[in-house]
């Protein structure tokens, strides 16, 4: 079975940096775009950045871009989301995800999520 696991998250002050891993099992792991997703709770996940299979491509949400980085190391299986500049708007927990359809921003083109990982940004 594919299994992702996040790590990485904590409390940061605002201005600071977080950056998050999600480690694969179960899968070709260079044959997956790989997503990720934050959530608040009570409102709907949220697209943050996606990158494609052979990590040439990453494509960001309008709310991080200039501020997170996500990057892949195949041979690691693991993705990772380097943030900087954190706000506290971007407290949520966060999420990576496969998709074995390619780079995309919609939830329902990732067909494997991971349990997450809760960054809070806080004074």
């Amino acid at each position: 079975q594919v299994q992702l696991v996040e790590s990485g998250g904590g409390l940061v002050q605002p201005g600071g940096s977080l950056r998050l891993s999600c480690a694969a099992s179960g899968v070709t792991f260079n044959r997956y775009a790989m997503g990720w997703f934050r959530q608040v709770r009570g409102t709907e996940r949220e697209f943050v950045a996606a990158i494609a299979w052979s990590g040439g491509t990453t494509i960001y949400a309008d709310s991080v871009k200039g501020r997170f980085t996500v990057s892949r190391d195949n041979a690691r299986k693991t993705v990772y989301l380097q943030m900087n500049l954190l706000k506290p708007e971007d407290t949520a927990v966060y999420h990576c995800a496969a998709s074995p359809s390619g780079i995309a921003r919609t939830p329902n083109e990732f067909s494997y999520w991971g349990q997450g990982t809760q960054v809070t940004v806080s004074s």
